[in-house]
């Protein structure tokens, strides 16, 4: 099932508590795949696999912000880097969405970055993209 997000209007699919397991990029295309997409109706709860794509993507005008722990409050550091180089760098970490925002052009994800073996730490991906969100649902 594909699913277009109509960016001037809620949908009944959120992403909370999604991980992204695995990012691609290829041809302007970025893809995440997601352990789960949320479908919320008046009756009731769906979860379902699949992924997330953004077209008309450069990858170059996304960045990840990566904190050294996990923020609420109080001192933090942390570091900017490029989508590309977390692709690279960060090949078999887990980013759970927190929280998600859209607006234009760019969206926004918050939450925590997982690797195996270490604590959580905090981490906020921004996409700019100005093709089509289309939610992929795997049957």
């Amino acid at each position: 099932m594909e699913i277009k997000r109509n960016r001037k209007s809620n949908i009944q699919y959120g992403l909370h508590d999604s991980r992204i397991m695995n990012i691609e990029y290829k041809n302007r295309l970025l893809r995440f795949k997601l352990d789960k997409i949320f479908q919320y109706t008046e009756e009731q709860e769906f979860i379902y696999r699949g992924k997330i794509d953004f077209t008309e993507c450069d990858i170059d005008d996304c960045n990840i912000l990566i904190f050294d722990k996990t923020v609420y409050e109080g001192s933090f550091a942390g570091k900017a880097i490029s989508l590309a180089d977390y692709v690279k760098q960060y090949s078999n970490a887990q980013f759970e969405i927190l929280t998600e925002g859209y607006s234009e052009y760019s969206t926004i994800y918050s939450g925590w970055i997982w690797q195996e073996g270490q604590e959580p730490v905090s981490g906020i991906i921004n996409i700019y993209n100005t093709g089509e969100i289309i939610y992929r649902i795997d049957s």
